[in-house]
């Protein structure tokens, strides 16, 4: 492993490492998931929805910590391929996302997929290495969720 001492400096753009490291690793999965007939952010989208469903879309957009509008765009295709569908809610104003028996179908056939995706990273990257990975990107992201100091209203 890697070790950092307090002298270290960062070296590029934090923002840029992220997005090679995630494009690098949705590369990994898109190849094995494309075996399916699925996109990465289709497989995901399905499996939230097998989870959490029926959910109203904001709830649905909400959980995946994605834009209203992004949800919309990628549940197009999932409601075209009749994997998914939206009904009437509890009054005539909401809509409630769920998933078919053929969108059921389809995510269990991505699922073995995933797990050959997860499991080729896993061998790459090592455990360990996946373990710090993990244990880091889950504080950050409950780091990054609170305001920052001085942000409140005083």
């Amino acid at each position: 492993m890697l070790s950092v001492t307090p002298a270290t400096s960062l070296q590029g753009c934090t923002n840029l490492k992220l997005r090679q490291l995630t494009r690098r690793v949705s590369q990994l999965y898109d190849v094995e998931l494309a075996q399916s007939g699925l996109k990465t952010t289709q497989y995901s989208l399905l499996s939230h929805i097998v989870k959490l469903g029926p959910i109203r879309p904001g709830d649905l957009a909400q959980a995946m910590k994605m834009e209203a509008s992004t949800l919309t765009r990628n549940l197009k295709p999932l409601l075209s391929a009749g994997w998914a569908q939206l009904e009437a809610g509890a009054d005539g104003r909401s809509r409630l996302i769920t998933v078919t028996p053929a969108g059921r179908e389809k995510r269990q056939d991505a699922q073995r997929h995933w797990k050959a995706a997860q499991t080729g990273l896993n061998a790459r990257l090592g455990m360990p290495r996946m373990l710090a990975l993990h244990a880091l990107i889950d504080e950050a992201l409950v780091l990054l969720a609170e305001p920052a100091i001085g942000d409140g209203d005083e």
